[in-house]
Parts: C-alpha cells; structure tokens; sequence
C-alpha cells in the first residue's frame, strides 16, 4: 500500500469556494470514488452566458448618449427597423415559419383538420339579413345564393365539433385539433365548432390592407398572424391529416389547389380531402374537362372526395385511418381509372 497522502480539493458550494481535506490511502480505486463523491455535490452551473431576455433588459438602461440613442447601437433583435428591411426577408421567414411551429409543439398539437371555406357565407341566424339589405336585383340574387350556402356553415361547425373530441394519443398529443383561417364565415365556425364541446383551435391568420381580427372564437394562445401568405400556408399543411374544402372563392381555391398539386406531384403524402358541396365544385370547376384536356390524369380525380354533411366526412376519415390499404380506399370507387 502506497503511502498516506493529504489531498486538497476545491468545491463549489453555495457560491463559496470550501477547501476539504482528506486523509487517506490513495489507489486509484478510492481516488476515483473520492472525485466521484465530490462531483456528486458540486452544482454544474447549467449555462455561463447571460440569457438575450437578461442582456436586452440592462441595455433598455444605458445612459442616454449621442453613441447610445444612435439606432446602430441597438441590440440587432430589438431593432424594428433593423428587421424589416428587405435585406432581412430570409430572417423573416425563419421566424414566421419558427414561431408558430414552437408554439403548436408546446400546446401538444400531433395533427391538424384543416378548414378551407369562404369569407362571405353568412351564419344561419344572419342569412336574412342579406336579403333586407340587398338594394338592387343583383345584390338579392346573391344574397339568396349565399343565403342557400348557409348550411355549410353549420356542417363547418358540426365537423369541427366531431373532429374536436378525438382523444389525445398515448403520448399525450391532441389529433385533428381544428385549424382554420382565424377569419369570419366558414372559419368562424370551425372555430366556434371545437368552441362548442370546450376544444382548443388554432386561427392563421394575415395581414391584410383593410382590417381583419380572429374571430372570437379561436383559442387565444393558438392565434397566429402573418405577413407572408406562402408561410401561412406551410403551417396550414405542416400538420394537416385532413382537410375540407368548403365552397369559396379565390382564397379557398389558391389553399385547395396548391393542395392538390403538392399530393398530386408526391410532395406531400395522401389525405382525406373533402369538398363539401359536390353541386357548387362541379359548376365552378370542370373537372372532367381538365381530363379530357389532358391537363390532368383520370387518377387525379381520386385525390378527393365530394361529401354534403360533417357526418360523411367523419365517417369517411375513420374508415380511410382504421385500414392498411389507405390510399387505395381513399379513392371513390366509382371514379377507378
């Protein structure tokens, strides 16, 4: 055995520095589990540098001079003007696509059911109302068209309704949480839908030139805004396991075809996609006429299904989730190539 040896240790202690002595036989045995025992008591600081929230506070203090008043001498992620210049549009991007993705992942949202649909269609209740305010022929005749689309409203509602009480999975992810545009019409009650049974929804939301605000029926911290349309519409479809089509104009066509072309084209794998109302699609859309142009394949047309009432698609959805052969089941029968 190897000679008596005094070591001196230094540890961390409460912001102190304790200096321990011990007497004893060393080997390299009992010297590993004498480091060991010390460690175990050492408090590992878990980050070294001060936090940007902690810096960015102390520099709101700085005394005012010529060089600290200067806008060069901001914090770069404080400076507004900084940030929106066009040199930093690759900076905004990250940002409105990081946002959003963060925020979804720490309220557990595993899967959206997106909502497409027109901002014009009126609620049920409020479908009248167009009618006594129409002043000519013209302003009546599509006050009663819109009037006639009412009922989408509803099935809107209803499906958001039956999608919000799937139960979380074995990890504690929320599935088909509803996912809107944030607006009114068709997007207010498919927030208001997941509203109704007590569920979170998520509004994506964007800047427009005239006012738009969430409906009041998106859960607060779910409510997102953007200033790029191409981001809002990679969060549509980040976490999209469905999606319906509900009847509407320009919007609802750019989010439904930019759709079909990503699984068209393979960039995004096959879901259920519902176009509610199949009379409305067929008379603004020739279908079969882009076939027979040539334009597309009789197969595309299997990327969809028309359906009328939230209770179809529901039942469609969990029949295409409960069996293997998914994507062949999706596709309607009676539309086989």
């Amino acid at each position: 055995m190897r000679s008596i040896t005094i070591i001196s240790i230094s540890t961390w202690a409460e912001g102190h520095i304790v200096d321990k002595f011990a007497a004893t036989a060393v080997t390299p045995v009992n010297l590993h589990y004498l480091y060991r025992d010390m460690m175990a008591h050492r408090k590992i600081p878990k980050r070294v540098f001060a936090r940007a929230k902690e810096d960015a506070a102390v520099a709101k203090t700085a005394t005012e001079t010529p060089q600290t008043t200067d806008p060069s001498y901001k914090l770069a992620f404080q400076d507004a003007d900084f940030l929106l210049r066009d040199d930093l549009r690759p900076i905004r991007f990250q940002l409105e696509l990081l946002k959003p993705e963060l925020l979804l992942d720490e309220a557990n949202i595993g899967s959206t059911f997106v909502m497409y649909g027109s901002a014009r269609i009126p609620a049920p209740d409020k479908a009248d109302a167009l009618i006594k305010a129409a002043a000519t022929d013209e302003q009546r005749h599509i006050a009663e068209r819109l009037r006639a689309k009412s009922r989408y409203y509803a099935e809107a509602r209803k499906l958001a309704q039956l999608a919000s009480e799937c139960p979380v999975d074995a990890d504690g992810r929320r599935q088909f949480v509803v996912c809107s545009g944030g607006g009114p019409s068709i997007m207010e009650a498919a927030n208001r839908g997941a509203h109704d049974v007590g569920a979170e929804s998520i509004g994506l939301n964007v800047v427009l030139p005239f006012e738009q605000t969430p409906n009041a029926y998106v859960t607060p911290h779910l409510s997102f805004q953007f200033h790029y349309f191409a981001l809002r519409k990679m969060h549509f479809l980040l976490r999209a396991r469905a999606v319906a089509a509900f009847p509407g104009g320009f919007g609802t066509f750019d989010e439904l075809f930019e759709l079909l072309t990503l699984v068209q084209t393979g960039k995004m794998a096959q879901l259920p996609i519902f176009l509610f109302g199949e009379e409305f699609w067929r008379k603004v859309v020739n279908f079969e006429g882009l076939v027979e142009e040539g334009v597309i394949g009789a197969n595309d047309l299997n990327l969809f299904r028309f359906v009328e009432t939230a209770e179809e698609a529901w039942e469609k959805l969990t029949h295409y989730y409960a069996t293997r052969d998914r994507v062949h089941l999706h596709r309607d029968p009676s539309r086989a190539a």
